[in-house]
């Protein structure tokens, strides 16, 4: 049980968190036809385009309710009702995601209500679906604000069912799969790879895979999202055979989602690492009630023979880690399981999960906590966002780039970190950056009876003769 250490500053130096708004807003983009709604000022809403843009490399559609001086102060009611028919109107979403920023909440608004107006208000665009959420960025990060976009999803258009495959035309090879912000487009490639391998149909909610996966369309531009969970598809998450959440931070959600259609539940904290791997694979094993495959096998064994070459680099290496909480969670355990010691671990909010981290303590803080207990326990390797580069450098030592946002790298967004495969690759990765960076190294010994070069004795003085 991992000791949580909460905040002892007034401010964020160097932050190492990212907005709930933001979070909210990716688990959007992850459907088809989507347009996330900010309510909040212009600059909310700009800040937090920046950072997708920088990240995925491209263009990201968001929207903001533009609130001012009078509104934040007089209310913004309208504002919120008239932006979403203006998208209704101009682009024609299948999903509009309404989402607070701090100001907002703190100005008291009410954007489940907002909605219902707008449903009196214009019934003709009743064929849309608007979620409402409350997200303000004055607290939570990424990971909260996703999982909250999530649930309130799942609560506003999953329809009840009393079993599973009760429904008529019932999907008994389909599998939900909630998956959590710490999987990028490759990890849900790489996911839906997988379960297809046992003859089930995967349902990723959200698939960020397909809408953010930097492929090149034929269309040359459009308002809302490409690609992505079409909302046709959530109605149909009671005909599954199961549910996988992907993610602590969904359990919630996927809670949420069994009582409301009877569908089974299964929860994972992650996919690092050997042990998560096998819980997975074996739970497909059971669902599908087909054996292993053997090309699964092979890779199981192809990850035990990278645990065996890379345990020497990384077994009692001092590892500093700062993440959202699940994927920091993540992290600890894989690198625990290979011997290294985790010296410092900080993440960018508290949830339940990391109470049961397999470290001695967890700070909730930024990227400055990071630098300094780093430097108090001699780290010998980083793992984080680009903006923990700067820690690293001053520190000099490796960083393992890892996490939300990725900008000074090219295809950051789109590795795979899942699975045997993804898991041998970042140990890997973790064991080249550790030879290529040297630690400790023993100095080269000079014997004083060793004659000395040509060179050295022409340059003496004659009474050195």
């Amino acid at each position: 049980m991992a000791e949580i250490l909460k905040r002892n500053k007034a401010m964020s130096v160097n932050p190492l968190k990212a907005s709930q708004p933001m979070g909210g807003s990716l688990a959007c983009l992850g459907f088809d036809r989507a347009m996330p709604m900010l309510h909040g000022s212009q600059g909310c809403t700009a800040f937090a385009k920046v950072f997708f843009v920088r990240h995925f490399r491209e263009p990201i559609p968001l929207q903001t309710t533009a609130m001012d001086q009078a509104s934040s102060v007089l209310g913004a009611d309208e504002n919120v009702i008239e932006g979403i028919k203006a998208i209704a109107e101009k682009s024609g979403p299948a999903l509009i995601m309404v989402m607070t920023t701090g100001l907002a909440e703190t100005q008291g608004a009410d954007v489940h209500r907002n909605v219902r107006e707008f449903r009196e208000r214009y019934p003709e665009y009743a064929h849309i679906a608007v979620v409402a959420v409350n997200t303000p960025d004055f607290t939570g990060c990424v990971e909260t604000g996703y999982a909250a976009a999530i649930y309130e999803l799942i609560k506003a258009l999953v329809p009840a069912a009393e079993t599973a495959g009760t429904r008529p035309g019932n999907r008994q090879r389909q599998v939900n799969v909630l998956v959590s912000p710490m999987l990028t487009p490759g990890d849900l490639e790489a996911l839906r790879g997988l379960i297809e391998l046992f003859n089930l149909r995967p349902l990723l909610v959200p698939d960020i895979s397909e809408s953010l996966d930097g492929s090149l369309t034929e269309d040359e531009f459009s308002p809302v999202t490409i690609g992505g969970t079409p909302i046709s598809e959530i109605y149909t998450l009671g005909e599954a055979k199961a549910t996988l959440v992907i993610g602590a931070s969904l359990r919630q959600a996927g809670e949420l989602l069994q009582e409301r259609t009877g569908v089974p539940s299964l929860y994972f904290d992650h996919l690092y690492g050997l042990q998560a791997n096998d819980a997975l694979v074996m739970a497909l094993a059971e669902i599908s009630e087909q054996p292993v495959p053997p090309i699964i096998e092979r890779q199981r064994a192809q990850l035990q023979d990278a645990m065996l070459d890379t345990h020497f680099m990384l077994g009692q290496l001092r590892v500093a880690i700062a993440a959202d909480p699940d994927q920091l969670n993540a992290f600890i355990h894989l690198v625990k399981g290979m011997g290294a010691e985790v010296v410092a671990a900080i993440s960018a909010g508290n949830t339940p999960v990391l109470s049961t981290a397999p470290v001695k303590s967890i700070k909730i803080g930024d990227l400055e906590d990071l630098e300094l207990m780093a430097k108090e326990y001699k780290a010998q390797l980083l793992i984080g966002n680009s903006h923990a580069v700067a820690s690293a450098e001053r520190l000099g030592v490796p960083i393992l780039r890892a996490g939300f946002p990725l900008y000074d790298i090219i295809g950051g967004y789109q590795k795979t970190w899942i699975g045997y495969r993804g898991t041998r690759q970042t140990l890997f990765d973790l064991a080249n950056l550790v030879i290529n960076h040297a630690h400790e190294e023993i100095e080269v010994y000079h014997s004083p009876y060793a004659q000395k070069p040509e060179t050295e004795r022409k340059a003496c003085s004659p009474s050195c003769h």
